[in-house]
């Protein structure tokens, strides 16, 4: 299958996939949990793992939150920045 100039062209418009309010907080949280139950788990610290895995449901909570209040893609509070 061969792809048009055309076909390019459309695929360059939707780049905005995932790149809203609510998918950036969610994805910081999380890295920060994971982050955090990675040393824990090293230095072995079992209840700060547990924590940050605690962190991480949070994390996915608060991004669900967000994007069902209107900061995710095609939600009326967001308003995606033009692509150069």
């Amino acid at each position: 299958m061969q792809t048009k100039p055309d076909d390019r062209h459309e695929a360059a418009e939707d780049l905005g996939h995932g790149n809203s309010p609510a998918a950036w907080t969610a994805v910081i949280i999380m890295l920060v949990a994971f982050s955090i139950g990675t040393v824990a788990f090293f230095l072995a610290i079992p209840w700060i793992v547990w924590a940050s895995a605690g962190l991480v449901v949070v994390g996915l909570v608060v991004g669900l939150v967000l994007k069902r209040v209107g900061y995710g893609v095609g939600g009326h509070r967001y308003v995606p920045k033009a692509h150069n």
